[in-house]
């Protein structure tokens, strides 16, 4: 069962869709969620979220200024400022 990841910034949706690993800065460090993963709430660090599609293929965004929300295999992460770089 896929990880169902939303990445949004304040003003837009920045990329929403499946993925089988998604990795976060948080304030007390870096963070890999993936399906099955335990409900969890952090507070995002500056950095970046970098998220690997089932393809494999790798979506990689900035993001700062928020949290990462995980509640059964729906990821949300929320940033006052996001934008994908790849």
């Amino acid at each position: 069962m896929p990880l169902h990841v939303s990445l949004v910034s304040a003003d837009a949706e920045v990329w929403t869709g499946e993925a089988s690993l998604v990795v976060a800065k948080t304030v007390v460090g870096e963070i890999g969620l993936m399906p099955g993963h335990e409900p969890m709430l952090a507070i995002l660090a500056e950095g970046q979220v970098r998220i690997t599609q089932l393809s494999g293929e790798k979506i990689i965004a900035n993001a700062q200024d928020g949290f990462v929300s995980m509640e059964g295999n729906e990821l949300t992460i929320v940033a006052g400022n996001a934008a994908l770089i790849s």
